[in-house]
């Protein structure tokens, strides 16, 4: 098992942001160059996914927060992923000068998929899976690229939150953990930064409608992987290059959630 991984959960948003994202990109590679620590990047794209139904003419809904995907639907939304929010990435990190590989959820299994619910289509749940594809990966030096798509045992293509999916991956590595968006952290009903999460007070807050949607899926899942791990992890932004470096020293940014 490796020592101090960090997976580093990345909100589609980033993807169309040049600047975001070749500050990440120098902020890892200035890090790198003077520190060795196995860092995985998990990805989603709901962005260009959002843009590619739009242009060719597909409904896009969502319910509690996830993505209903229609099974017409999964090849396409697989090419926005797996392919085309991927490959950006490796592109950046190449011109950046990071070793990055471009994987999917069920490469070498790293996780296992399974149908989440009929009433969402082609939406899958990932589970602990086999980490010594990651291990290979991290153990000869390159930053393992995930894309927040998997298929089941029986060869279907499936959709995956991608903050389930990183929380899967930190508890297969016990990793360190950061989800991170557009979003300065966990937010109050006034927009103000909560510094500091616990189940309890999740549970109130979205009793009351404070958390909901995509954000109750995030928090659930790093309640999850915090009780899991046994150990905090941030759930933040990625627009602040010092509040990057800060995380990679092993600091907390945003919203540290409890276990």
């Amino acid at each position: 098992m490796l020592d101090n991984v960090l997976i580093i959960k990345l909100g589609g948003a980033l993807i169309e942001n040049d600047e975001a994202l070749t500050a990440l990109y120098k902020g890892l590679k200035d890090y790198l160059d003077e520190n060795h620590r196995p860092i995985v990047l998990v990805h989603g794209g709901g962005c260009l996914v959002d843009d590619l139904l739009k242009g060719l003419n597909m409904k896009s809904e969502k319910k509690n927060g996830l993505r209903v995907t229609p099974f017409e639907q999964i090849p396409f939304i697989t090419g926005a992923l797996a392919g085309t929010a991927n490959k950006l990435m490796l592109a950046k990190a190449r011109s950046m000068g990071v070793d990055a590989v471009g994987l999917c959820l069920s490469d070498g299994q790293m996780t296992n998929i399974t149908q989440l619910d009929p009433e969402l289509g082609a939406v899958g749940s990932a589970t602990v899976g086999e980490p010594k594809l990651l291990e290979v990966l991290l153990k000869a030096g390159y930053m393992p690229t995930v894309s927040s798509i998997g298929f089941t045992d029986d060869g279907k293509l499936m959709n995956i939150n991608a903050d389930q999916a990183a929380v899967a991956l930190a508890i297969s590595l016990h990793a360190d953990l950061a989800l991170l968006s557009d979003v300065d952290g966990i937010l109050d009903k006034d927009g103000n930064l909560i510094a500091e999460m616990t189940a309890d007070l999740a549970t109130k807050l979205i009793a009351d409608g404070t958390i909901s949607g995509g954000m109750e899926v995030k928090v659930k899942a790093a309640l999850k992987a915090a009780k899991a791990l046994n150990k905090p992890l941030s759930v933040a932004s990625w627009r602040y290059s010092d509040k990057i470096s800060a995380l990679l020293r092993g600091q907390a940014i945003g919203t540290k959630v409890m276990p």
